[in-house]
């Protein structure tokens, strides 16, 4: 039955992006839809990791830790992985304050590069997007944001 429902909703799509950091139901979407299915974070991942870059992440939500972790090692990425750094104030306060989740985002992403030795680093989470585009400016090390990857790479699913 759900797998009936997942081709209907992909019924006329040419692809599919999951829009949630952590990918949630991306394997199921593959195997009943059909068409090509993305992944925020999977996409992100795997671009900041081309060519062998290690690569940092960086984000406001802890809860996301676990669920970052396993998603590198199930990626095969684990060996160019420096790690996480995240925010030191809460997602709901940096959320209402643009100044201050830039500044701390900033903070976490020198601390990828400086101290773990990442040469790329992903912004984790969509709703994080305009932060990454001003970090690019901020920062020497390459700035990756999930939802410019994710639609690069269903422009190469759909091209190729």
């Amino acid at each position: 039955m759900l797998a009936a429902g997942l081709r209907a909703t992909a019924s006329g799509c040419a692809a599919l992006l999951v829009g949630a950091f952590g990918d949630p139901g991306l394997t199921e979407l593959r195997a009943a839809t059909g068409v090509p299915v993305v992944g925020l974070g999977e996409a992100a991942l795997r671009e900041a990791a081309a060519g062998g870059t290690p690569f940092g992440i960086a984000t406001t939500t802890p809860l996301l830790a676990g669920s970052i972790a396993a998603q590198v090692t199930a990626l095969g990425l684990a060996h160019r992985y420096t790690g996480l750094r995240l925010t030191t104030d809460a997602p709901e306060r940096l959320s209402a304050d643009p100044d201050s989740l830039l500044d701390q985002l900033e903070r976490a992403v020198r601390a990828c590069a400086v101290r773990d030795g990442a040469r790329a680093v992903v912004i984790g989470g969509g709703p994080l997007g305009e932060a990454a585009e001003a970090l690019r400016a901020r920062c020497a090390v390459r700035i990756v944001a999930p939802v410019p990857a994710a639609c690069r790479e269903i422009v190469r699913r759909l091209s190729g």
